[in-house]
């Protein structure tokens, strides 16, 4: 019995061996892997026009993709250290899992069992999004309230169809649903003139906007029928480099409301205010606790700017297609975007 015993604690040692050996690259510590390896590996969507695109050549361009250029500005220094992998699909978390991706900033919306199933932490919202109507200006509504008798393009058989069906019940409106399988469908529906607007993720509509042959003649509506939450997702189990990613998104929020630019951060240096000093590690040192350079705040507002530059880089007047800050607004102008102080 004895001699039966023994042999079994062995099997359950062996086991445990292998149980720990199996999990040790989730639980390894993420920053001393990216700096081994030299640069950082992101998951970003595939083609998504003002989140994340290729040109020509092949170079990476978007508010998401210069999201993960500030994570490498804080570790390296460099934003150009970097390497996108697009993740087609809906394939999100098994990359981020397995380590073939260091974060992901593609378009999931952030959910209870994204967050709790798949092995994956959302570190905090970069975009604050939700279901919405595109409408031609020629049909002179500016308000979702306003609409009635209209013609609305969908996805079949999901939760936008729903959504639209209890919005205009609640207002008692009209509509004639026109629906589709597929997100292509509704954009080119839509340019046909089948329908007279079209609801989706906002997202989703400024795409579709942008790829219009004049989009200054459309208009996203400004309420949002639903609420979706969009931004960096690291693996569980390593607090770090969640920390990392997390106050890399910070960095820009806060930089916004204290007025520090990518023009500006070396003339600030010599600034007296607090809030400023600290941001850009003249005062105090928030770096080294991170394991990253006092500075690494100053180095991602150098490479990518603040979070309002990256707003207006990617969804201003410049690219035709203005998206209304709205809901991404400062919390100090009406917004919900908020970051807690560096201090």
């Amino acid at each position: 019995m004895t001699r039966f015993f023994k042999r079994l604690l062995s099997l359950a040692a062996g086991f445990a061996c292998l149980l720990t050996l199996a999990i040790a690259p989730a639980s390894a510590q993420t920053l001393d892997l990216v700096r081994e390896r030299g640069f950082l590996i992101c998951g970003a969507t595939n083609a998504l026009p003002g989140f994340a695109q290729q040109d020509a050549q092949g170079r990476w361009s978007g508010f998401d993709v210069d999201l993960c250029r500030g994570i490498a500005a804080a570790i390296f220094g460099d934003p150009e250290k970097i390497e996108f992998r697009a993740l087609r699909g809906e394939t999100r978390f098994a990359p981020l899992q397995t380590g073939r991706v260091d974060v992901l900033t593609r378009n999931g919306p952030w959910t209870e069992r994204r967050d709790t199933l798949y092995g994956a932490a959302y570190v905090g919202t970069a975009f604050f999004d939700g279901q919405a109507f595109l409408v031609p200006q020629s049909l002179g509504a500016v308000s979702a309230f306003e609409l009635d008798d209209v013609s609305v393009c969908v996805i079949d058989g999901g939760e936008e169809l729903e959504r639209i069906q209890e919005f205009f019940f609640a207002n008692q409106a009209s509509y004639t649903e026109v629906p589709y399988e597929d997100v292509a469908d509704l954009a080119v529906a839509y340019q046909a003139g089948l329908c007279q607007a079209v609801s989706a993720s906002g997202r989703q509509l400024q795409a579709i906007r942008r790829a219009l042959p004049d989009p200054s003649a459309h208009r996203i509506l400004p309420e949002r029928i639903s609420k979706e939450l969009l931004g960096p997702v690291v693996r569980e189990g390593d607090p770090q480099w969640f920390n990392i990613v997390r106050w890399t998104l910070y960095t820009l929020i806060n930089a916004e409301e204290v007025g520090i630019t990518q023009a500006n951060v070396d003339s600030l240096l010599a600034a007296r205010t607090p809030a400023v000093r600290r941001i850009l590690g003249v005062e105090g040192d928030f770096g080294t606790p991170l394991g990253l350079a006092p500075s690494f705040m100053a180095n991602v507002l150098r490479a990518v700017g603040n979070y309002g530059e990256l707003y207006d880089r990617h969804f201003g007047p410049q690219t035709g297609a203005a998206l209304l800050r709205g809901q991404n607004g400062l919390w100090t102008n009406g917004g919900q975007l908020y970051a807690p102080p560096v201090r």
